[in-house]
C-alpha cells in the first residue's frame, strides 16, 4: 500500500534525521529507497541496484547534517544515486567482459528476459524518459509521487511519462 506524505512532514522528518535521529533516517529509507533504486537501475546492472541503494544512503547519512535546507533532500538524494552509478563504473574493474561492462541487464533467469530487454529498452530512450519510466512502471510510483520525491512539476512528469511510453511502445513494436 502506498500511503501519500506531505511535504511537510518529509521535511520534518528530514530536519530530525540531520539531528541525529535514526529512526527519522529510517523512514526516510523507507519513503525513498524505490526513488533511488529506480535512479540507480536505469544507469547499473539490476543485480548491483541494491546494494548500491544501501552505499547511497550511508553515504547520505554521513553527509546529511551539511544539507542546508530540507527541501533540498529530495534533489541531493537523486544527486548522490547518479554520483554512485557513475563511481561504480569508474571502479569497475579493467578486465570485466565487455557485455558486462555496458551496464546492460544480463538475463540468467530465461523467464526474466522479457523484463530486462524492455530494461534495456528504456535505457536506450532519451534521460528525460529513462528515470520517470522506471519509476513508473519497475517501482510502481503514482505520478504525483515521482512529481514529489524527484522535484519535477506535475506537469513535466506527465509529459515525461507520456511520451516516454510513446517511444517505448514504438520500440516494442519495431521489436515484435
Amino acid at each position: 500500500m502506498i500511503v501519500s506524505v506531505e511535504p511537510a512532514e518529509d521535511d520534518t522528518l528530514i530536519r530530525e534525521a540531520a539531528s541525529g535521529n535514526r529512526a527519522a533516517f529510517g523512514e526516510l529509507y523507507v519513503r525513498y529507497a524505490r526513488m533511488v533504486h529506480g535512479i540507480l537501475l536505469v544507469r547499473v546492472p539490476p543485480g548491483d541496484a541494491e546494494d548500491l541503494v544501501q552505499e547511497v544512503f550511508l553515504s547520505a547519512m554521513r553527509q546529511l547534517r551539511g544539507l542546508r535546507t530540507a527541501a533540498a533532500f529530495r534533489g541531493w538524494l537523486g544527486a548522490i544515486a547518479r554520483n554512485r552509478a557513475i563511481d561504480y563504473f569508474r571502479n569497475r574493474k579493467q578486465n570485466e567482459p565487455l557485455e558486462e561492462a555496458d551496464g546492460h541487464s544480463t538475463c540468467a533467469n530465461p523467464a526474466d528476459f522479457e523484463a530486462c530487454h524492455v530494461l534495456d529498452l528504456i535505457r536506450g530512450l532519451p534521460e528525460a524518459y529513462r528515470e520517470t519510466l522506471v519509476l513508473r512502471l519497475v517501482e510502481g510510483l503514482t505520478g504525483p509521487e515521482i512529481a514529489r520525491q524527484t522535484g519535477l512539476t506535475p506537469e513535466s512528469v506527465r509529459v515525461n511519462l507520456c511520451r516516454g511510453m510513446k517511444m517505448l511502445r514504438a520500440l516494442l513494436g519495431e521489436n515484435q
